[in-house]
């Protein structure tokens, strides 16, 4: 294949991934706090704070309950993307059907019937959520198979990673703006509505994002798009035996646990430890992700020159393990509290940017490996483990903190709150021991040994 993949087919696929990183960021970030807020928030509690058997709380087991439904829906939706013959492709269609109902879901998710604590809340939280992640599937699997589909060689398939990474890390910039968007609605909305107001601006610019790469993309030009032929149950097999992708997914699993963590404690970091107003939160990561963004070029330069990411990203789990370690002091010294929570942060964005670059690019190495020495064309399904995976590891994350935050989750009654970065420390830690175990070398000496690189489409040219 001479013809090099455009730049206007990555920074669409992109800018889809930017959209669907706000949409689910924006529920790592903010549901337990919208829900079951600190004192100071001034926000209504919407569900009760009573506990199953001492430990699990309303937030945790209805985030439980959505895995349910993702155990089902991941391996479905990526069998039958695999799978399509569809003439606009086999991952578009189904990002065309995905990318609305999981915009409107994600606003609904934060509109309950009553706006006190009530049972309905409950209910609403069930269906919406229900709603919620079938879309979401439905958008972010094939987006994900789309960069080995469109990656033909690993060039291309580090450039899609790198941009796609990037993008995500500029939608988590783009959904913390709710922290500057809800003081503003603020003045002519309550609070309430305020924080409602701002979380539907927000999504409805994400679902511009989310629409580009449906627009844009030609699918059969540019993407692999010969169907699998294996049935969802053998084509599940096939990924989970596959010797690589164990030790990968156990290590992102951890991973995504702890990133979870960080990500719903934010709030409760900068007003509950450090005592300074929700706005914070937004500054600290703006201030991560920026950071991490200049450092992504380095990231790719220097796994182009190790040719392979497994040495940068067991560094990354040690280096992210000691920061966690810090947030348990934040607000001990009460001195310079904004220093306090943006040194942990700033060091925080090294391994913010490895891991958002590597994982991905790993994984399209995978699944191009197991397309080449096994012939089938399965990345959604490849994907859609992970993704299932995430998402059972973002669950864990959000329990082990909703747990937690039963010892203390107030300003002078803070033991849960400092708990939890105990609790992403040991996660980070257990994912550097799981990644030592992937066989890199072994994996990119096969890679090169296998079929020779393959042709995209007969008819691509350059644009």
């Amino acid at each position: 294949m001479d013809d090099e993949l455009p730049r206007s087919v990555v920074l669409a696929l992109s800018a889809g991934f930017l959209g669907m990183s706000v949409l689910m960021n924006l529920i790592n970030v903010i549901l337990v706090f919208f829900y079951l807020p600190p004192d100071t928030a001034g926000l209504p509690t919407l569900v009760t704070d009573a506990t199953l058997l001492g430990v699990l709380n309303v937030v945790a087991l209805i985030a439980a309950a959505g895995r349910l439904t993702d155990s089902i829906t991941d391996p479905l939706i990526a069998a039958w993307s695999d799978r399509s013959t569809n003439r606009r492709g086999r991952r578009i269609p189904f990002m065309a059907l995905g990318m609305v109902p999981a915009a409107l879901a994600t606003v609904l998710m934060f509109v309950p019937p009553v706006d006190r604590e009530s049972g309905w809340n409950i209910v609403w939280l069930l269906a919406v959520q229900l709603v919620l992640y079938v879309a979401l599937t439905a958008y972010a699997t094939p987006a994900f198979a789309l960069v080995a589909d469109l990656g033909a060689t690993p060039g291309e398939r580090l450039k899609l990673s790198t941009w796609t990474s990037v993008a995500w890390a500029i939608g988590l910039i783009l959904g913390a703006q709710i922290f500057f968007i809800a003081p503003i609605l603020d003045g002519p909305l309550e609070t309430y509505r305020a924080w409602q107001g701002s979380i539907a601006i927000v999504c409805a610019i994400a679902l511009v994002f989310m629409v580009i790469p449906v627009l844009k993309i030609d699918e059969p030009r540019w993407a692999r798009n010969e169907p699998t032929t294996q049935p969802l149950l053998q084509s599940l097999r096939t990924v989970l035996g596959n010797p690589f992708f164990r030790f990968y997914a156990a290590a992102d699993f951890s991973y995504f646990s702890g990133l979870a963590i960080i990500q719903t404690g934010v709030l409760f970091y900068v007003t509950v430890l450090l005592e300074l107003e929700e706005w914070f939160s937004s500054v600290l990561l703006v201030l991560m992700v920026v950071v991490s963004v200049f450092l992504f070029p380095a990231v790719a330069g220097w796994a182009r020159r190790q040719g392979g990411g497994k040495r940068l990203t067991i560094f990354a789990f040690l280096l992210a393990s000691v920061v966690f370690l810090t947030i348990s002091g934040l607000g001990v010294i009460d001195r310079v509290p904004f220093l306090q929570g943006a040194i942990p942060i700033v060091v925080f964005a090294l391994p913010f940017a490895i891991l958002s670059v590597m994982p991905q690019w790993i994984l399209a190495d995978i699944a191009e490996h197991a397309v080449r020495t096994g012939g089938e064309a399965q990345a959604a399904m490849f994907y859609a483990t992970r993704t299932f995976l995430q998402k059972l590891a973002t669950t864990l994350g959000v329990v082990m903190f909703a747990l937690l935050l039963q010892l203390g989750r107030d300003v002078g009654d803070d033991l849960g709150v400092r708990l939890t970065g105990i609790g992403g420390a040991i996660l980070y830690a257990v994912a550097a021991v799981l990644f030592s175990r992937y066989d890199e070398d072994r994996l990119q000496r096969e890679l090169a040994e296998a079929t020779p690189e393959r042709e995209l489409a007969p008819t691509a040219s350059t644009e």
